[in-house]
C-alpha cells in the first residue's frame, strides 16, 4: 500500500509516494502552469510518475493547495492561484486521475503532517502556521484535522492585526479586499515591506544579526506583530504546540523570542507556549496531503 500526496503551489507542483510508515518512496516536481487545464494535466503526469517510481498504485489521492473547497458548492474559493477559484478542482482531478481525490488547504496539510509525526507528534492540539509569501494556518486536535463547519478553520492570515498601534492603522490593502490583514505583517514580504530598503526578508534577518539598526528594529516589530497574532490563537485555542513553516520559519530568533513576546498579550496570569519549526520542512505539505485519507480507505 502506498499513499500519494500532491502539493499544488503557485510556482511548482510536487507529487510524492509514501509508504505505510510515512517514508517518502518517490518525489517528483514540475512547474505550475498558469492555465487551469494545464494544472490538471501536470498533476496527472506527476502522480503517474511518482507511482511508476514507487512501483505501486494508490487507491485515492490527497491534494494540498491554496484556498479551500466550499462546503456548499465544492468550488475552490480564496485561492491566490486564481485560476482555481470558482472551479470544481477536486472533482476534475478525480476524473483526470480515475480515483477519489481529497483537497485541503496547504496549511492544513502542514498541520496534519507535523501533528502526526513531526514537531507536534504526541500533542493534543497543534496549531501550524505557514509564514511564507502569504500566511495561513491549520489546526489538528487528537490527530484529526479541524476544517470547521464552513471549511475556513485556520484562516488566520485574514484576520486583522490585533491591538494595532496608531502607525499601523489602517494597514496596507490585502489582495482579499480588506486592509490590515495579519498576512501583510507577518509574511516574508511583510517584513521586507516594513524594512523598506529593498531587501528580502531573509536578508533583513541576516542584517539584524550583524547589528544593523534598521534591520534590528524591523525584526523587533515583526516579532511583536507575530506575537500579537499568536496571542489571539492562544486565547481561543490554547494549543499544546505552535509549529511554524514557510520561509520565515528559518529565522532562528523567532523560537528564542516569541514565548516571552506572546505572554503579555494572553489573557492569563501565566503563559507557556512551545513554538517549534516544522520537522519535515518543505516536505510537510505533500506529506500532509498524502495523510488526508485514513488508512482503511486505502487498504
Amino acid at each position: 500500500m502506498i499513499r500519494i500526496g500532491v502539493d499544488f503551489g503557485g510556482t511548482k507542483i510536487e507529487a510524492a509516494a509514501l509508504g505505510a510508515d510515512g517514508r517518502i518512496l518517490a518525489r517528483v516536481r514540475g512547474a505550475t502552469p498558469k492555465d487551469y487545464d494545464g494544472g490538471l494535466e501536470t498533476v496527472r503526469g506527476l502522480v503517474e510518475e511518482a507511482e511508476r517510481q514507487a512501483g505501486a498504485r494508490a487507491r485515492a489521492i490527497g491534494v494540498g493547495g491554496p484556498g479551500s473547497p466550499s462546503p456548499a458548492t465544492g468550488l475552490i474559493r480564496n485561492a491566490n492561484s486564481t485560476q482555481l477559484n470558482g472551479r470544481p478542482f477536486a472533482a476534475d482531478l478525480a476524473r483526470a486521475l480515475g480515483r477519489p481525490v481529497r483537497y485541503a488547504n496547504d496549511a492544513n496539510c502542514l498541520a496534519l503532517s507535523e501533528a502526526l509525526d513531526g514537531a507536534g507528534a504526541g500533542a493534543g492540539t497543534v496549531f501550524a502556521a505557514i509564514l511564507g509569501t502569504g500566511c495561513g494556518a491549520g489546526v489538528v486536535v487528537d490527530g484529526r484535522l479541524v476544517e470547521g463547519r464552513n471549511g475556513v478553520a485556520g484562516e488566520w492570515g485574514h484576520m486583522p492585526l490585533p491591538w494595532p498601534r496608531e502607525e499601523e492603522r489602517p494597514g496596507p490593502r490585502c489582495w482579499c479586499g480588506r486592509e490590515g490583514c495579519l498576512e501583510l505583517w507577518v509574511s516574508g514580504p511583510g517584513l521586507a515591506r516594513d524594512h523598506g530598503a529593498g531587501l528580502t526578508a531573509e536578508a533583513v534577518a541576516a542584517a539584524a544579526r550583524t547589528g544593523d539598526s534598521a534591520a534590528s528594529q524591523a525584526l523587533d516589530r515583526y516579532v511583536d506583530r507575530l506575537a500579537r497574532g499568536l496571542a489571539v490563537v492562544i486565547d481561543i485555542l490554547d494549543p499544546d504546540v505552535v509549529v511554524l513553516g514557510g520561509g520565515m520559519s528559518n529565522v532562528a530568533e523567532l523560537y528564542e523570542r516569541l514565548p516571552a513576546a506572546v505572554a503579555p498579550h494572553v489573557f492569563a496570569d501565566a503563559c507557556e507556549i512551545a513554538v517549534r519549526p516544522a520537522v519535515h520542512g518543505d516536505s510537510s505539505g505533500v506529506r500532509g496531503a498524502a495523510w488526508l485519507w485514513p488508512q482503511e480507505a486505502l487498504a
